[in-house]
């Protein structure tokens, strides 16, 4: 059996309509002050009535698929974190596949665990590449959550962008440099803390409960992450935790002594696009150079369930 899995390339795709603060002031009772002083975003990016999840989820991996300088023939599974897709079925990774031209035989299938979905996804591509079940697979995190949003709500109005980002692993007899274990888990007793329900077709969030679990029980998690990868925190090169809050993201960074380190904040630009948030911004990383190949690379994720997920990758 390989002894592990590796990234070998990334990708993203975000709609083109940007949607500013001065725009959602026109919308709704706020202002910029209010909204970048309580989650740091600027702007976000809105998809079309007719764009669908399946046709972020596929650009992101087609440009993942262009930068490995793969074939479609060369991928054997397709997993893709989503908790927007309207459609049942097809699944969202069954239509990403057919779309990319991936060979008959191959296992595709959706993960939901909202906003921790891609953690997920790459935690359990890790073990079907150590396992043997796949050699190759492109791992996809999108989302179209506008269609989710109440925009006479200015709680959450504020929050929520569309996009996608993809990864491709593939499974190596290396024992260096590899993905690290996947730390994940959930805390049923807060699940109704997110939720987008029958009833309530709308996204809804008791926001405070979600920041002081954050800022209290994710230090911990991911200093376990960074162990379990056999690492110590100052080795980190960069931090790519669940766009939600860029509050969040530095107090936790300053928590866990990422000086040194790149902080993802691509929040500011995209506004939170849960799944699809740490394959988004890491992409950027990687494509903006920032990041270098071998760098060490925390993702965490967190959302709703109340569920989390997340690993040590190395950039391709």
């Amino acid at each position: 059996m390989p002894n592990g899995s590796r990234v070998v390339s990334v990708g993203h795709y975000q709609p083109e309509k940007v949607l500013t603060n001065a725009e959602l002031c026109e919308m709704v009772e706020t202002t910029d002050e209010w909204i970048t002083s309580r989650v740091g975003i600027k702007e976000r990016r809105i998809a079309e009535k007719d764009e669908k999840v399946a046709d972020l989820a596929f650009k992101a991996g087609q440009q993942a698929l262009a930068n490995s300088g793969l074939s479609a023939s060369d991928i054997d599974m397709v997993l893709v974190g989503t908790t927007s897709a309207m459609d049942r079925t097809p699944n969202t990774a069954c239509q990403v596949a057919a779309r990319l031209g991936i060979e008959t035989g191959s296992p595709a299938m959706d993960v939901n665990t909202a906003c921790s979905g891609f953690g997920y996804a790459v935690g359990m591509a890790d073990q079907f590449l150590k396992g043997g079940t796949a050699k190759r697979a492109l791992v996809i995190g999108a989302e179209k959550l506008t269609q989710f949003t109440d925009w006479s709500d200015r709680s959450t109005c504020v929050l929520f962008g569309d996009g996608a980002g993809a990864v491709i692993m593939e499974a190596t007899d290396e024992t260096e440099q590899v993905t690290g274990p996947v730390v994940w888990g959930s805390v049923p007793a807060m699940a109704d803390v997110i939720r987008i329900t029958e009833d309530i077709p709308f996204i809804k969030q008791e926001g405070q409960s979600v920041y002081r679990w954050t800022v209290t029980s994710l230090p911990p998690l991911i200093r376990q992450t960074i162990n379990d990868a056999g690492l110590e925190p100052a080795s980190i090169k960069a931090f790519v935790l669940h766009q939600a809050n860029l509050r969040i993201i530095e107090g936790i960074s300053k928590r866990l002594g990422f000086d040194d380190a790149i902080i993802a904040d691509d929040i500011i630009y995209s506004g939170n696009t849960s799944t699809a948030s740490i394959p988004l911004a890491l992409s950027k990383l990687v494509q903006e150079g920032k990041v270098q190949s071998g760098d060490p690379i925390v993702l965490f994720g967190f959302g709703g369930g109340l569920t989390y997920a997340g690993q040590v990758i190395y950039c391709p």
